[in-house]
């Protein structure tokens, strides 16, 4: 069984086995961010078969940070500019269009070139790609906000119930 582990170095993938002293665990690779290079390693040096998503699943686990694919690198910034205002050049626009719908039909999704979308998603795009720190600030302002509000606390509610001696 593979496991991940967090250490001073970075991150490790480890096997453990059963031996005639016990438990036992080695070391397959160490990372600091869990890519296809370091899965490979990792499968390569294993005794038993390793699955790729198993391994994202425990590097995520211990807060291990996870390479995105590139395309997916790609789409998120796109739409992080996209939601900050920028705009494609119009044949470039167009040309992506065109690809996504060409893959959308490969794949079998509905032929209709505009799906609707919904004013939530819309909304989140602006926070697709944004770095953990600016996520930070924002569940720091948001909390901010939560503390600012009165709280409206009678006695009657949080009174504890009369304790009978009988």
């Amino acid at each position: 069984m593979a496991y991940a582990v967090q250490t001073r170095k970075g991150f490790e993938i480890r096997e453990s086995r059963t031996t005639a002293k016990g438990p036992r665990s080695r070391t397959l690779v160490t990372f600091k961010e869990l890519n296809d290079e370091v899965i490979v390693k990792a499968r390569e040096r294993a005794e038993r078969p390793l699955e790729p998503d198993q391994l994202r699943e425990a590097a995520i686990r211990v807060g291990a940070p996870v390479a995105q694919e590139p395309v997916d690198r790609a789409a998120r910034e796109v739409l992080r500019l996209l939601a900050d205002g920028a705009r494609p050049d119009p044949m470039l626009r167009r040309l992506l269009l065109d690809a996504l719908a060409t893959e959308g039909r490969r794949a079998g999704e509905p032929s209709d070139a505009t799906p609707a979308i919904s004013d939530a998603a819309r909304a989140a795009t602006q926070w697709i790609g944004a770095s953990l720190e600016r996520r930070g600030e924002a569940l720091v302002d948001l909390l901010g906000l939560a503390d600012a509000f009165p709280l409206d606390i009678r006695s009657e509610f949080i009174a504890f119930p009369r304790l009978d001696s009988t």
